[in-house]
């Protein structure tokens, strides 16, 4: 097959020839960067919390009027201890937020008392001496809290304490070397904090970080967070007996003082639950840029569809008189498929120039990763292939064109 007469007749339809190119291209640049969003958001979706999730679940406890922190303490500790005699329940705690709760207590790091520029931040979790077993989550070095360790804490009496628990994440960004135990550092304030405990994961409070080291920085401080407003209940069931801890949980909590607010719909959530919602947003995400990009390809594919059948009619005659001068059935086929591989090649070359600048700018406007080039390589087979699929019935029509019927034809 000779180039050189396709790139001529190409020549003859300008306006058409360009048109497809650029739709490739485009359509190539935004799926590829498409996919890669989708990946991201698929593979978010089951990043690891490091917690029982399968055990675990969560009771939003709400205060009404605007009781003392000292009743809240009281109260509180006494909610603890009715939960934790309950059959079905092996652990419970309570705390400032929980992973995948969305926003919560962040806190800016600092090596010295005076550093200006942070080093890195935390998502902030409270919790006396059964927050790691009620979470489930593995201590890899150093120890737990001391009860004499936890304190309450109020709103209007803060302060950071002077030893903490962290993750590995964290204690590696902090000390790198691997001596992060019995370190300190300072969390927005100039007294040092000392680590006694290092857990191997536990994932930040919100559900919008991408780095995965990011997503684990977190600590844990030795305080009861005595809010007027309310708290959370961490609670940890018995294998198989979650279903039987959440219905006797909220029944225990309101024998024990029925002054309090746990909404009928929403007040008690089991991990799975809140995994779900956490994520709705990303699955979303990735239900749309999918349904995004097959509406492109499927446009791309008909465009040329279009196109080329298009240019089989006005071609009926040329076609013919080829026929008439001995060319085969497949020559006539191979000839439309070689002219929309170059058309083709011409769109995928700019699309993945097209591709890498989309992610570039993407990286720079919205922190997102580099896009590996696998995905532009892939994409380049696709629209290759869909290119070779969709112009396919056309020529095969073409070829079917009698010597006799395309001669006549003006």
């Amino acid at each position: 097959m000779q180039i050189q007469p396709i790139l001529a007749a190409l020549r003859h339809h300008k306006a058409g020839t360009v048109l497809i190119a650029l739709q490739i291209a485009l359509t190539l640049a935004i799926v590829c960067n498409a996919l890669f969003i989708i990946h991201q958001r698929v593979a978010h979706l089951s990043e690891p919390t490091g917690i029982d999730e399968a055990n675990v679940f969560v009771i939003d406890n709400q205060w009404p009027g605007d009781p003392s922190s000292q009743k809240v303490d009281a109260q509180m500790q006494a909610d603890l201890a009715a939960l934790r005699q309950l059959p079905a329940v092996r652990y419970a705690v309570s705390s400032v937020s929980y992973p995948l709760r969305g926003g919560g207590w962040d806190n800016f790091i600092t090596m010295t008392p005076d550093q200006v520029q942070k080093t890195t931040d935390a998502t902030v979790y409270f919790g006396d001496t059964h927050f790691i077993d009620t979470l489930g989550i593995k201590l890899i070095a150093g120890r737990n809290f001391r009860a004499d360790e936890v304190e309450p804490m109020s709103p209007q009496n803060q302060g950071t304490p002077p030893v903490v628990i962290v993750t590995k994440a964290l204690a590696d960004k902090l000390y790198p070397d691997g001596s992060a135990l019995g370190k300190t550092f300072y969390a927005m304030g100039t007294t040092p904090t000392t680590i006694i405990g290092i857990v191997e994961r536990l994932q930040r409070a919100e559900v919008d970080t991408w780095s995965h080291d990011y997503l684990y920085q977190a600590l844990i401080w030795p305080r009861r967070w005595d809010d007027p407003t309310g708290t959370y209940y961490i609670v940890r069931a018995k294998p198989g007996q979650l279903a039987d801890a959440m219905r006797e949980a909220k029944r225990a909590l309101y024998a024990q003082n029925r002054m309090r607010i746990i909404d009928p719909k929403d007040g008690v959530l089991s991990f799975a639950q809140i995994r779900h919602r956490a994520y709705d947003s990303d699955r979303g995400t990735a239900i749309l840029m999918g349904i995004i990009c097959a509406v492109l390809l499927v446009i791309t594919g008909a465009g040329i569809v279009g196109l080329t059948s298009f240019w089989v009619g006005q071609r009926r005659k040329q076609i013919g008189i080829r026929r008439a001068l001995g060319a085969t059935r497949a020559d006539i086929l191979h000839y439309f498929q070689t002219e929309n591989f170059l058309i083709a090649g011409a769109g995928v070359v700019l699309g993945a120039v097209l591709a890498v600048g989309l992610n570039l700018w993407m990286m720079r406007l919205l922190a997102m990763d580099r896009m590996p080039l696998l995905y532009v390589l892939a994409g380049i087979v696709v629209l290759l292939l869909l290119g070779q699929g969709a112009v396919f019935a056309p020529a095969l029509r073409a070829s079917r064109v009698s010597p006799v019927e395309a001669t006549r034809s003006v």
